[in-house]
Parts: C-alpha cells; sequence; structure tokens
C-alpha cells in the first residue's frame, strides 16, 4: 500500500518505520530539514517543505492512504490535510498523541488566554510553546520572555520579529530531562513556564515536574478534542494489507 504521513512527530517516526517494515511504500512529509533529520536512517521516502492548500491537494493524489501524524496542535495543517484527501477520495486517518497526567497547573484554552494572565503577572516567563505562537504573548515586556525554540534559522527568525533579545532565545533540540527543565528555570530565574498539553511525546510529565520542584507557576495550553487512533490502533488496523 502507498502510505503517505504527515508530520515529523514521535508518533510519525515511529509509523513510518513500523509500516515500512510491513512492506508499505511509505512517504513522510516534514515541514523542516530538521523533520527530515530525524528520519534519517530508514528506507522511508522524506520529502522536505511547507505545503499550501494546493500543493497539499497535489501531493495526496498519488497515495492510497494518508495518515496525519501532525502534532496536537497543527489544526491548520490538519484541516488542509483533510480537505485535500475529501477533494481526492483519498483515505484518511488521523493518530492521536497519548494524553497528558494532568492536574496541577493553570490551564488555559488558548495561547491568547495565558498571555493576558501572565502580562498581569511579575517575573520571568520560559515559553516552551514554540517559536510560532510568540505573536500571542505580544502584550508581555520583551525582557521577561525567555522562549525555547528549536535550532533553526526559521525560529531565530521569529524571535527577532518578535523582538526578543538574543541574550534570552534557547535555541535548543529535546527531548529535555526534568533535571535539564530545571537548570534552565535556575539559570534565568524563571517563574513561569507555559507548555502545550503535548503528552509524553512533547515532553510535559518533565516539565511538570520540573515546575512543581522549583515551586513556580505552570501554565498549561489546553489540546484541542480529536477523534482517531493510537500508534498501535493503527499499525493493527494496515497490518498485512500490504
Amino acid at each position: 500500500m502507498r502510505i503517505l504521513i504527515f508530520g515529523g512527530t514521535t508518533e510519525g517516526r515511529l509509523l513510518a518505520r513500523e509500516l515500512n517494515s510491513m512492506g508499505h511504500a511509505v512517504t513522510v512529509s516534514v515541514a523542516t530539514p530538521l523533520g527530515a533529520e530525524e528520519l534519517s536512517g530508514t528506507d522511508c521516502a522524506v520529502r522536505t517543505g511547507r505545503l499550501d492548500a494546493e500543493k497539499m491537494a497535489d501531493l495526496v493524489s498519488g497515495y492510497d492512504l494518508v495518515i496525519d501524524a501532525t502534532h496536537p496542535f497543527a489544526r491548520e495543517v490538519s484541516r488542509n490535510i483533510r480537505e485535500a484527501c475529501e477533494r481526492h477520495g483519498v483515505g484518511l486517518r488521523r493518530v492521536l498523541r497519548g494524553e497528558s497526567d494532568t492536574g496541577e497547573g493553570l490551564y488555559f484554552d488558548s495561547h491568547e488566554q495565558a498571555a493576558a494572565y501572565l502580562a498581569a503577572q511579575e517575573g520571568n516567563v520560559l515559553l516552551t510553546t514554540g517559536a510560532k505562537e510568540l505573536a500571542a504573548y505580544g502584550d508581555i515586556e520583551r525582557e521577561r520572555l525567555y522562549p525555547r525554540v528549536l535550532p533553526a534559522h526559521g525560529s531565530l527568525e521569529a524571535c527577532e520579529k518578535a523582538g526578543i533579545p538574543h541574550r534570552n532565545v534557547i535555541a535548543m533540540q529535546g527531548p529535555f530531562t526534568k533535571e535539564m527543565n530545571l537548570a534552565l528555570i535556575r539559570q534565568y530565574d524563571i517563574r513561569y513556564l507555559v507548555t502545550k498539553d503535548s503528552g509524553e511525546a512533547g515532553g510535559f510529565a518533565q516539565k511538570k515536574e520540573a515546575a512543581l520542584t522549583a515551586g513556580i507557576g505552570f501554565v498549561v495550553i489546553r489540546r484541542p478534542h480529536e477523534e482517531g487512533l493510537t500508534v498501535q490502533e493503527m499499525l493493527r488496523e494496515l497490518e498485512g494489507k500490504i
């Protein structure tokens, strides 16, 4: 079966390797060269680069099945994938990331809500939500913000565009342990850590444990509700369907 997987996520990489080993012809579409690097050493075909709706529709037409393994918060991308598959009558499956162990923390439905809360507080903020979300925190003093972003040109450009002081930019690639998160909290005198509800693959537990250990505010952006299959359910469904 010719399968196209969208997403350089942990789930996407695992599916790509397992489905390829089953004998499926797998192509993985990732947005950045960094995502492609994570797939090195596999026999899967990898295409790199962001796609608009038209290019995405052209791409999916050549496959028997499309799997959306993008990040839980990539709602616009998921919508474009769904519309592209509907347009060409290609089967689509959505892979879900495991739920986080929530509980302690300050929970918000959007980055804008979290930013409004933080703007009224004092102290430095460690943003672990990605470079794309920086605009939502525009009302907070730039000197208070410490975004942890991927070490890629696009991420650094986004930080510059947002006016983040260079000394505040933490360009690192995870995964991050609890100890690493704690070290950053102490190094930059962080009072609030902001994260998406990104599940185990996104290091949610390690961030939560570090914040609670340090006694700082743990700010969480809730995950949008979705329906789909787990990685294991997807593998069981496609086993033997070459």
